[in-house]
């Protein structure tokens, strides 16, 4: 049952997320924004997959909804549930945000709203990522789930009554109608959380490794084998750097398989929980993004960029938009001119020759963390929520809510 505690003036806004948050690795883009919202005032019930009832995930309220690990018949049930829930509160709530996944159970909601004769709730997709798996190595699954992706996206184009995105680049990319783009959004940091990391760090000495870290998602997609290699490369020439890879993803068997071969330069870590990840990047003295120059990643607001600067760590990353659109000319970054191995080695041979540096760079990217929080990302949503529902809903049918 949805809990309704909210004041009269605050909108309530049903969250609904179709996978399970206290698995995701990105699981903060929802928690840590609900939070920040309810802390700005905003009644906000975040709907998840897991047991019955309302949990605490990583200190943040979520309604589970339970249901079976079946492939396809796994989302039939969970979105049914969902409906059920939905319609068992509907007088009470005013905005329902949901995400691909979900467009075709929840924009049905449009006729259910015409039987009441009113325009609450609202319903508002939003778009965080585009498919990432490469279209001539895709598996059938994958097929399957790009193309229910691209109808997914053309019924909240053409049947929401509003729309969200990351990025502006990523409205324009998956052609968002002007006139239904609520709002932009992006990825923030819990800046506290990951400023643990400074306070254990110990930066390189002369004759020291200088230690890399990504952590993340290891899909083929995300070029690391070719960050592996070009790593081996710079120790061939003698510099000294060791790659922890912390995550888990298709390349994982194949990355471990390199990293037995590089006598402990590379290694392959297991997922942390989001709790222990300023541990892992307190060890680390440069945070990796080696992501090549495709869509996919251009429209993003990648939250690993925001860990890293928030734990106080020069960034390597390959320069392409979503990560220059952040770093821009600020002095804490080390750019790839491109994605291939050899642009990622004459990176690392910049890193080498500017060790010296890493602690002052390491400085001002915690500094630039300050404008890119939950906080600041979460005062952006609630006011495209709020503008968008007072845009279709009468001030008069407004006051009698």
């Amino acid at each position: 049952m949805v809990r309704d505690h909210r004041s009269s003036d605050q909108l309530h806004v049903v969250w609904i997320y179709s996978g399970s948050l206290a698995a995701a690795l990105d699981s903060a883009t929802w928690l840590k924004t609900t939070e920040e919202l309810r802390n700005l005032g905003c009644h906000v019930t975040l709907v998840s997959k897991g047991p019955s009832g309302y949990q605490q995930i990583h200190g943040v309220e979520v309604l589970c909804i339970p249901r079976p690990e079946v492939y396809l018949l796994r989302h039939v049930v969970f979105h049914l549930r969902v409906l059920h829930l939905v319609l068992s509160q509907w007088a009470t709530i005013d905005v329902i945000v949901f995400h691909e996944r979900s467009a075709p159970w929840i924009l049905p909601l449009r006729l259910v709203r015409s039987l009441t004769g009113k325009r609450r709730p609202l319903l508002v997709m939003d778009t965080r990522s585009l498919p990432m798996e490469p279209s001539n190595k895709r598996t059938w699954k994958e097929k399957l789930r790009k193309g229910a992706y691209l109808i997914e996206k053309q019924l909240g184009n053409r049947c929401a009554d509003g729309r969200l995105a990351i990025t502006q680049r990523m409205a324009k990319a998956v052609g968002i109608p002007t006139k239904k783009l609520w709002g932009i959004w992006p990825s923030g940091v819990d800046v506290e959380h990951f400023a643990l990391a400074r306070k254990d760090r110990r930066w390189p000495s002369p004759g020291d490794s200088i230690h890399l870290i990504y952590h993340g998602s290891l899909h083929r997609e995300r070029n690391l084998m070719t960050l592996c290699r070009a790593v081996t490369r710079a120790n061939a020439e003698g510099m000294s750097f060791n790659l922890s890879l912390v995550g888990k993803g298709t390349e994982r068997a194949k990355l471990e398989d390199f990293a037995a071969q590089t006598h402990m330069a590379v290694r392959i870590v297991p997922p942390v929980p989001y709790e222990e990840i300023p541990e892992a990047l307190a060890r680390a003295h440069i945070g990796v993004l080696s992501f090549p120059d495709e869509e996919k990643f251009r429209v993003s607001s990648p939250i690993k960029l925001f860990e890293y600067m928030a734990a106080g760590l020069p960034i390597l990353a390959t320069r392409i938009v979503c990560h220059t659109d952040v770093v821009g000319g600020e002095e804490y970054a080390f750019w790839a001119e491109d994605a291939s191995e050899q642009g990622l080695l004459d990176a690392l041979r910049l890193v080498w020759r500017s060790r010296d540096l890493l602690s002052e760079m390491g400085r001002q990217a915690a500094i630039a963390a300050e404008g890119w929080t939950w906080a600041a990302s979460a005062e952006k949503l609630k006011k495209a929520l709020e503008q968008g529902f007072q845009s279709l809903i009468s001030p008069m049918e407004i006051e009698c809510l």
